[in-house]
Parts: structure tokens; C-alpha cells; sequence
């Protein structure tokens, strides 16, 4: 296997906005909004041009105070961004949110991280951080999806456990759709990644494999725990409402 990785020239990086700009175009033309989608694509490269700047400090720093800073805001963002979905209710469902995440979230990045890898130091910053995002992140989309569902659901006076049950079915829909799909219909960006930096794809195939069964896992623990915590305070709005 070819281990050297391939650097894209900004110039070539650029052509890869043409198709980009081709749907800002049509999303223009049918008036369906294009100013959210153009700001998205702003933030998003604004985002992670600072975001590679600061990873290579924290990578050459290896300070696990920093580390666990950059873990600390993950969580607290992650969490107030899953309750965007009921705006309305985000200070009343923060402490759950927070908690749920942590805690789903935070147990399986430890075993990933300790158990699997047997990372050494502890916050090897290279994987830590990495993992750490895809954990967060699909706790993340897991819990903000369960809350939608779960509210929406109460306003139609479904009791709480049908109402919790569908929150969490919805909630793990496209993890289980990845998880059928892998494979088969696509190469998840990981294993992509890596299969592109020259790594064997049987070596990519046991971090993918690794990987899916962490998103599976956190995002199913960060929502059950949520939809348990939030019991009565959503009974109680419930209870408010009717």
C-alpha cells in the first residue's frame, strides 16, 4: 500500500465549488432560500480552516488540560445545539440534555479510547479529539431528533412511554440505515479516509467497524438516558398544555 498522502492544491480545491454553486443556483432560481444554504457553506469553510490551525497546536502541544478543555466545550455545545428543535423549552431541558450526553457519550468514548485503543497517553490528542467529535456529534443528532419527536408526540396527548418509544426509534433510524448500508452502499468517511492515506482496507474495515459500533451505542444511550430524565418535565408540560 501506497502510505504517502496526496495534498490537494487550494487551486484544485476550488473546482469542487463548481457543482456547489450549481445548486445555490438552482436553490436561487426555484426560490427556495439560498442565503441559509450560502451561509452554511461560508461558516462551514470559515470553520474548518480555524478549526485545522487549531488542532495542529493542540496536536503538537499534547496537554491533556487543554485536551479535556476542548472535550468540555464539545459537550456543552453539542448540548444546547440538540434542543434547537424546541427553542421554546432549551433552558428547562439543558441539565438533561448535558447530563445524557456526558454520560452516554462520555462512557463509550472511555472504553474506545482506553479499552480498545489503549491510547497512551490517555488523551493522545490525535484520537481523542476525532473521536470525541463523531461520540458527541451523533449523541448529538441522536438526542435532538428524540426531543422533536418526543414533543410532537405529546401534543398529539400520546402518553409518555408510546410517545418515549418513538422518540427513540426515530432517533436511531439513520444509524441503523448507516449500519445496513456500510459496505454496501457506501464507505464511510473514515475507512475512506484512511483507505485514501494508503492504510490497508482491512485495517480500515476493523477502525470502521469500531466506529459504527460507537455512534450505535452512544447515540442509544445519550437518548435513553435523555428520554428518562426528561420524563417529568415533559409530563409536566403535558399536564400544563391540556
Amino acid at each position: 500500500m501506497n502510505d504517502s498522502v496526496q495534498i490537494i492544491p487550494l487551486l484544485n480545491l476550488v473546482l469542487v465549488l463548481i457543482p456547489v454553486f450549481l445548486v445555490i443556483g438552482i436553490l436561487w432560481k426555484w426560490s427556495l432560500g439560498p442565503a441559509n444554504a450560502a451561509y452554511a457553506l461560508g461558516r462551514m469553510l470559515v470553520q474548518l480552516l480555524l478549526i485545522g490551525y487549531c488542532l495542529m497546536y493542540i496536536f503538537e502541544a499534547e496537554n491533556f488540560l487543554i485536551v479535556v478543555a476542548v472535550l468540555f466545550v464539545m459537550v456543552t455545545v453539542s448540548s444546547w445545539i440538540a434542543l434547537g428543535t424546541v427553542k421554546t423549552r432549551r433552558t428547562t431541558l439543558y441539565k438533561q440534555a448535558l447530563i445524557s450526553i456526558l454520560i452516554g457519550g462520555g462512557i463509550v468514548l472511555a472504553i474506545v479510547t482506553q479499552g480498545v485503543l489503549h491510547l497512551d497517553p490517555w488523551y493522545l490528542p490525535q484520537y481523542m479529539i476525532p473521536l470525541a467529535g463523531m461520540v458527541f456529534a451523533n449523541s448529538m443528532n441522536a438526542v435532538s431528533l428524540a426531543v422533536e419527536r418526543l414533543n410532537a408526540e405529546l401534543e398529539r396527548q400520546v402518553n409518555f412511554d408510546d410517545a418515549r418509544n418513538i422518540a427513540m426509534h426515530a432517533a436511531m433510524i439513520p444509524t441503523i440505515n448507516s449500519m445496513l448500508a456500510v459496505g454496501l452502499v457506501s464507505l464511510p468517511g473514515m475507512m475512506t479516509g484512511q483507505i485514501l492515506s494508503g492504510i490497508s482496507p482491512l485495517v480500515a474495515a476493523r477502525y470502521q467497524i469500531m466506529v459504527m459500533c460507537m455512534i450505535f451505542a452512544a447515540g442509544g444511550l445519550s437518548t435513553a438516558i435523555f428520554l428518562e430524565m426528561s420524563r417529568e418535565k415533559f409530563t409536566a408540560l403535558q399536564e400544563k398544555d391540556t
